[in-house]
């Protein structure tokens, strides 16, 4: 059983922990206001002095709600917790003062101090809850890791209570760092910030540690790289805090990870208008296609969250469907009349499919991906990429579907290889359809998805288990990367503000040069593992760029979503330049590699 096993059911604090909260915190406000009024009036509560206290005790506990105060969000006791106690404090002040100017027979003295002693109460109440704890948990577990926090901040801190008042936690902290000199003194949990990340190596000998936390939730990737480094230099295991959208409820010594690569590539959390997305979704219709893979499959997950009317997953893998069914319904069973399985290669059955389903949004993730595999079987690409988009695109206007959004890569920026014609195709055929039908139909194009099938990672992480070599293209090859979670979330988002016919391009950051991430692998590696140079494949290029040389950079709406005009172009405009194709490779080969006409052309 994990340490997260061993918490208080959430379903269970609000009745045991919460109200308690509340009713102390009242009752302290009664205690406070009965002494106050014994000491100047020498008589009991009557008439209007009980409606002012009632008018108190609700307006302390309405604002403690709204704050968070009694909604289990803050430490009992912690200094944050706090805050929004004298918040509350003031405002139940504010009320009960109000009431008696209003009412006019109950001095303003009473209510001024009564405060001061409700705090006081209230405050004492935690400090002995606190102790109490203190003396019933055995605070140090003879086989824990002497562990170094780092970050003194809200983050270490809530670590630092989590990892003290469990008997079972796996760490045992022996000293803070923190880099801003301010909390150079500061003292959380009976431990001591010792210094900077400079000092780290320090401290591990002063204390003995052989682990340090990155205590900062909102950590980016450069921050934790630089800590990460430093700690593996100090002869240090290396964790991590989840980011506060990743936690149940409040942090467990289990929630502690160790920092992985996808952590090294990481940047800030975008921040999306959720609320922008929630319109867009919630109460529609909703079709995914290749709803079974890593990208549509996501997708899936973050849709139902929003409460559309209806989410079909359309797919021509039936395993897949099997594997979106289970994380959304935590089944498996295949009867559910939202799974579809179908191939946008047929033509007729999208047809039927959009009808009978009659969606209001339609996100067409369904695509072949794999760059070297489509270089040696364009038609493929051809078919699926090219023709199958047509076909969904087809059956959405004939059908009456508001809502288009189609996935690209950044491959279809100034595209060099079948994958990225294809994809660029697919961006002009999804403005014609927005322009001949005049609805809101869009692409939106990204970079690599760390944690898709077949991504750098998972390839890395094969070869790691067979001992290696790691292969990397080139030396100085870089990618973009994003992790699937934000690359959906930025896709609806961007779905939901961009205009018809544009394509939406996702700001993924600074490009990672794939060689450094293969030898931070190898680094890591519990045996030497080599890294070997194998030579850009056709296709490929050697840095990826997200917008076209002759695309313009413009950012209305969000500042990570750029918007770019794209010039339409029906397929049978594609079909006209090639004169008398004989079959879909013949087509492939002409439509895709490099031969159809230009988007200047057009």
């Amino acid at each position: 059983m994990t340490a997260r096993d061993n918490r208080t059911p959430r379903s269970k604090v609000p009745l045991v922990r919460r109200l308690g909260q509340a009713i102390a915190d009242g009752s302290a406000w009664i205690v406070a206001l009965a002494l106050v009024h014994l000491v100047l009036d020498w008589h009991p509560f009557r008439g209007a002095e009980i409606v002012l206290l009632g008018v108190i005790v609700v307006s302390h506990l309405s604002s403690g709600f709204v704050l968070g105060l009694y909604q289990g969000r803050f430490w009992y006791g912690s200094s944050r917790e706090l805050v929004r106690l004298y918040a509350a404090a003031v405002v139940a002040t504010s009320a009960g003062g109000s009431f008696a100017v209003v009412e006019g027979q109950i001095g303003l003295v009473h209510i001024v101090l009564a405060m001061p002693l409700m705090l006081s109460l209230a405050q004492g109440g935690r400090l002995v809850h606190y102790r109490r704890r203190r003396r019933l948990t055995p605070l140090v577990n003879p086989a824990a890791r002497r562990l170094i926090v780092f970050g003194a901040g809200d983050g270490g801190e809530m670590a630092l209570r989590a990892l003290t008042n469990s008997a079972t936690s796996p760490f045992t902290p022996v000293a803070l760092l923190d880099d801003d000199p301010a909390r150079r003194r500061r003292e959380i949990s009976h431990v001591k910030v010792m210094g900077g990340r400079d000092d780290i190596g320090k401290v591990a000998q002063e204390t003995g540690a052989d682990a340090i936390l990155i205590a900062i939730p909102s950590a980016d990737g450069d921050t934790i790289r630089d800590l990460t480094e430093l700690g593996r230099y100090a002869a240090l295991d290396v964790f991590l805090l989840p980011r506060v959208e990743e936690l149940f409820g409040t942090l467990a010594p289990g929630d502690i990870r160790p920092v992985s690569e996808l952590d090294l590539l990481g940047r800030h959390p975008v921040e999306i208008d959720l609320a922008t997305v929630a319109a867009f979704i919630t109460g529609r219709r909703v079709l995914v296609t290749g709803a079974g893979g890593s990208i549509g499959s996501e997708m899936c997950r973050q849709i139902e969250r929003l409460a559309p009317s209806a989410l079909y997953m359309l797919d021509c893998d039936d395993s897949g469907l099997q594997g979106v069914q289970l994380v959304l319904e935590g089944r498996a069973l295949l009867q559910s009349d939202r799974l579809v399985l179908a191939d946008i290669r047929d033509r007729e059955r999208i047809f039927d499919v959009m009808g009978a389903v009659a969606p209001d949004i339609v996100f067409h993730a369904a695509a072949l991906k794999h760059l070297s595999l489509l270089e040696q079987h364009p038609s493929e690409a051809w078919k699926t990429n090219v023709l199958g988009t047509q076909n969904v695109l087809d059956a959405a206007v004939h059908h009456g579907v508001e809502h288009f959004v189609n996935i690209s890569t950044d491959k279809a920026a100034d595209p060099v290889c079948v994958l990225g014609w294809s994809k660029r195709i697919t961006e002009r055929q999804t403005a014609h359809a927005a322009q001949d039908s005049g609805r809101h139909y869009v692409s939106v194009r990204f970079g690599n998805v760390l944690g898709s099938r077949g991504s750098v990672l998972e390839i890395f992480g094969a070869q790691l288990a067979s001992g290696g070599p790691l292969t990397v293209t080139d030396e100085d090859v870089t990618r973009y990367f994003m992790t699937v979670f934000e690359a959906v979330r930025l896709t609806m988002n961007a779905a939901a503000i961009g205009r018809g016919g544009e394509v939406l391009v996702l700001d993924m950051g600074h490009p990672v040069r794939i060689a450094d991430v293969a030898r931070r692998l190898a680094a890591a590696a519990p045996r030497r593992v080599e890294i070997q140079f194998t030579g850009l494949r056709p296709g490929e290029k050697l840095h990826e760029t997200l917008l076209g040389a002759a695309e313009v950079d413009r950012r209305p709406v969000h500042p990570m979503i750029s918007h770019v005009d794209v010039p339409p172009l029906a397929l049978t405009e594609v079909l006209s330049s090639l004169g008398s194709p004989v079959d879909a490779a013949a087509i492939a080969q002409v439509a895709i590699a490099r031969s159809i006409p230009s988007d200047s052309n057009h």
